[in-house]
């Protein structure tokens, strides 16, 4: 599993010109899942955004996690995370988890989110989605349930 995690000061998503989710600040997540990818990979990283401390204190020390600041989710899945560029110029998808399995795996990682406290917004699983946001430093990081 990976997860794109952007500090935001507002993230929006949209399908068909109508708003799915937004937020003010807090973290917009693109989420995507291998083959292979359990609820014990969804369990670890929705634990570790939630305490990911990369919100400045009043010293300007990144100290705080989302859930330390009220801080809201933005979560939108993508496959295209486990696209493979090494060979051509087209990327192979082969990686990626079954739809089925993904929108299955991607329900339960928002859904430990939410029992950890945390507001959760999602766009459209398998929807062509626009997203927008503005990235707060910018602080970007990627996380990988395997390493």
């Amino acid at each position: 599993m990976r997860v794109v995690v952007q500090r935001c000061k507002q993230a929006e998503v949209s399908v068909a010109g109508a708003v799915a989710g937004a937020i003010g600040e807090g973290l917009m997540l693109l989420v995507g899942f291998a083959h292979g990818d359990t609820e014990k990979d969804a369990k670890y990283l929705a634990g570790k955004i939630a305490g990911l401390r990369i919100f400045e204190d009043s010293a300007g020390k990144m100290n705080f996690s989302v859930t330390d600041t009220g801080g809201a989710i933005l979560s939108v899945s993508q496959f295209t995370l486990y696209g493979d560029c090494r060979k051509g110029r087209r990327p192979n998808f082969m990686a990626a988890a079954a739809p089925a399995e993904a929108e299955r795996l991607y329900d339960y990682f928002n859904q430990e989110l939410r029992e950890g406290g945390l507001q959760v917004e999602t766009g459209v699983f398998g929807a062509m989605m626009d997203v927008s946001l503005t990235n707060w430093g910018p602080v970007t990081l990627l996380l990988d349930s395997h390493g």
